[in-house]
């Protein structure tokens, strides 16, 4: 992760504009988060062209119905001059394409490449997937003297395709200590920390190495706050988490690697926004969707470079989802075996499961035909 792009991500979830450079020299987008735009930065960005735009990720663009001139590319629309910090959020992302506004602005086209590398800047920084824009001269004396006096941060679009590309590839342990767990006693956390320090994950070694069975038993969890902590209904996270650790123990010992990944990669914030749009009767994609998020925003290449720091070569993989076991493969990990985990299911989570089903194909099919048989 090259220094600057990462200052960028902060600079982004502050509020503050960034300038995003395709090359040295040349034609310049000055970006904000739309999440975090304030009336003061709504003004400033006006201040530097006549004309702002509103960029906006397929995915949201196709949720609205809006794939003219769209095709697989981010969205790029001019605003009006009327618009507030408050009406842009809902232009964001709000459910219906029937808002004020839609359809939306003036000139409708591809988003730049710089507007494009802000936006992805954005989403990995967890923020909302959409930006304010407006491109610059490259010889603006404006924008130099911001630059200069230190006002904004410039970043290239390789800096931040780079930072956003090495995510997770490379990891480094941090620490490591014993933590005897309720029903594992000899149990050890390894602490890991990718390469620009902006994700921190966790390895569980349930069970001294020796007693390992071959191939290892072992759980790739993304992080679910509700459900692992807090016991929500509207997931199975919680119970596949629990159901892990409990074939570890009947194994002999296994490793569970917890990876942040809160909300299938959308972030925390993003998924309470998703659920608000799941009880408008929205499935779990779509409200990503309508968010501005693909169906599953997940990586794991940090699974697997902790998977091979651990020197764990075979696996048992813990699984219903096969884009897991495709990574962990291709990885150059061998997956032996992969083994089930269910939950229970109820009214809560019932639509959950089964779009995991029909939108992600996961392996699910037999726990909701048990579900059926025990109705």
């Amino acid at each position: 992760m090259t220094h600057k792009a990462q200052r960028g991500l902060f600079e982004l979830k502050q509020g503050r504009i960034l300038c995003v450079a395709d090359d040295p020299g040349s034609a310049r987008a000055l970006v904000a988060a739309i999440e975090a735009l304030s009336p003061d930065r709504l003004e400033q960005l006006r201040s530097v062209g006549p004309t702002l735009r509103l960029v906006l990720t397929r995915h949201r663009a196709h949720a609205l119905g809006i794939t003219r001139d769209v095709g697989e590319a981010d969205l790029s629309i001019g605003i009006g001059a009327d618009e507030t910090p408050d009406t842009l959020m809902a232009l964001a992302m709000e459910r219906s394409a029937a808002l004020p506004g839609f359809p939306l602005g003036f000139d409708p086209r591809t988003a730049t490449a710089t507007e494009s590398a802000g936006l992805a800047l954005a989403r990995f920084a967890h923020l909302l997937p959409a930006l304010l824009s407006v491109e610059v001269d490259a010889e603006s004396p404006v924008l130099e003297r911001w630059i200069e006096d230190g006002t904004i941060l410039e970043v290239t679009c390789e800096e931040v395709e780079r930072t956003v590309a090495s995510s997770g590839i490379e990891i480094t342990t941090v620490a490591e200590a014993s933590v005897p767990l309720a029903d594992a006693e000899q149990s050890r956390f390894v602490f890991f920390r990718e390469c620009g320090g902006f994700q921190e994950h966790v390895a569980v070694l349930i069970g001294p190495r020796e007693s390992w069975p071959d191939p290892v038993p072992v759980r790739v969890h993304s992080a679910c706050l509700t459900g692992d902590l807090f016991g929500s209904l509207r997931c199975d996270c919680g119970e596949q988490l629990r159901g892990s650790l409990s074939h570890f123990k009947n194994r002999g010992g296994g490793v569970l690697v917890y990876l942040a990944q809160e909300g299938r990669g959308i972030g925390l914030g993003n998924k309470i926004r998703a659920y608000a749009l799941q009880e408008e009767g929205l499935d779990t994609v779509d409200a990503d969707a309508v968010l501005g998020f693909g169906a599953d925003e997940r990586r794991y290449d940090a699974a697997v470079a902790i998977l091979h720091r651990l020197g764990v070569g075979r696996v048992e993989l813990l699984t219903n989802n096969p884009d897991k076991v495709r990574a962990v493969e291709e990885g150059g990990i061998e997956v032996v075996e992969r083994t089930p985990l269910y939950g229970g299911i109820n009214p809560h989570n019932l639509r959950y499961v089964q779009a995991k089903v029909d939108r992600s194909g996961h392996w699910l099919m037999d726990m909701i035909s048990q579900h059926a048989s025990a109705d």
